[in-house]
């Protein structure tokens, strides 16, 4: 198997569960060394108290033919975040991909609550875990991505800039950050491109996480048994393909064309030739601007 990213060296901060599991390992796959970073441990559950490990995630990552390491990071502290960044320094002396993946927010937003109503203590924890992690991770580690030309930094969110700046995302402090986060990429565009290095904001369509399959009451081996109650479902897709994403940016030796852009898993698809585990190309955003918002019964033709 091409292992076009060995000897890269990768930080995918957020690496737990979802998006970001699927990112590590996909870039594993590609042969990266990857620090997975996260609270949940298997000593220790953040409070989303859930089962999934970074030590799992790193596990994972080394059976798909990387090298998977686990380091236990709370992203909102500084002091943790240098100490990480000081240790991929003194291991490896480079750090060629940050994956900026922190989100914590789920059991925080309240779905089209106006901000009026919504719990103000929960709405201003979501910005810090969505954005203020994000900033942190950044500051502390990108003077070590420069180092060497050709380094990529991919913001993580919901949405690209084209369907977040029409469309109203769920409520006030979700909104707010994951536009924030479409706006650090094109920020960090402007402050990496002339130093070498590019910076692009991503979003996986509708994910199949592990948290997803569990609302819907299904798993990866049986998904398709909630499209009854949820048909818009059918254009979902499982983590490994916005993996497949991060991957293909980091081993494309022109990546700086993309350099400040919104992009998503589906785009890339077309331009890189990857598909999800099932060999389907879903192409969710457009999905969901022509058939679902559109108020057209659920049909994936065409867009998987």
């Amino acid at each position: 198997m091409s292992q076009p990213l060995k000897g890269r060296i990768a930080l995918v901060a957020g690496a737990t569960r979802g998006a970001g599991r699927g990112i590590a390992v996909e870039l594993g796959a590609a042969g990266a060394t990857v620090y997975a970073t996260g609270r949940s441990t298997r000593t220790s559950r953040s409070e989303y108290d859930r089962p999934e490990t970074i030590e799992d995630t790193a596990a994972l990552v080394t059976e798909a033919g990387g090298e998977g390491i686990a380091v236990p990071t709370d992203h909102l502290d500084p002091a943790q975040v240098r100490t990480l960044v000081d240790r991929i320094a003194d291991e490896q002396g480079r750090l060629d991909v940050l994956v900026n993946d922190i989100w914590g927010g789920e059991k925080l937003f309240e779905w089209e609550n106006p901000v009026w109503e919504h719990d103000l203590d929960n709405g201003l924890r979501l910005l810090r875990l969505a954005v203020e992690t994000h900033a942190i991770t950044s500051h502390h580690a990108l003077s070590l991505l420069l180092r060497h030309p050709g380094g990529l930094v991919v913001e993580m969110t919901d949405g690209t800039a084209e369907y977040n700046g029409t469309t109203y995302r769920n409520s006030f402090f979700y909104d707010l950050a994951k536009t924030s986060v479409l706006r650090m990429a094109f920020a960090l565009g402007h402050e990496l491109g002339p130093r070498g290095a590019t910076a692009v904001a991503l979003t996986p369509g509708w994910l199949r996480s592990e948290m997803m399959l569990e609302n819907f009451g299904v798993r990866e081996d049986n998904w398709r048994d909630a499209l009854d109650r949820v048909p818009h479902f059918a254009i979902s897709e499982t983590p490994r393909y916005v993996g497949r994403a991060v991957a293909a940016l980091a081993a494309d030796p022109d990546v700086a064309r993309f350099n400040g852009e919104s992009l998503s898993s589906g785009a890339l698809a077309r331009t890189y030739g990857f598909t999800d585990l099932d060999g389907s190309r879903p192409d969710a955003w457009r999905y969901l601007v022509e058939v679902q918002d559109a108020g057209k019964p659920a049909d994936t033709a065409g867009y998987r």
